[in-house]
């Protein structure tokens, strides 16, 4: 998922659930601030913050990391 799907996302449950962005930062703990400007497409939450919006708004969020091949300069994979 790409980050503006995650915004997206968030911002749409918290609009369903109707709670306003004020009570979304009291409950999850995290600034008034910091949620306006993730919302907008302008913040860089880390992950524990939206960790903490996730949990305020009944959403799961969860990172997935991938390995891919590292191509050296001579076009072998090295790993």
């Amino acid at each position: 998922m790409h980050f503006k799907e995650l915004i997206k996302m968030i911002k749409e449950r918290r609009e369903s659930l109707q709670v306003t962005q004020e009570t979304l930062a009291e409950l999850s703990g995290v600034g008034l601030r910091t949620v306006k400007q993730f919302e907008s497409g302008k913040g860089n939450p880390t992950l524990i913050t939206l960790q903490k919006l996730g949990d305020a708004l009944g959403l799961e969020i969860t990172l997935k990391i991938k390995t891919r091949p590292i191509i050296n300069e001579n076009g072998t994979s090295i790993i």
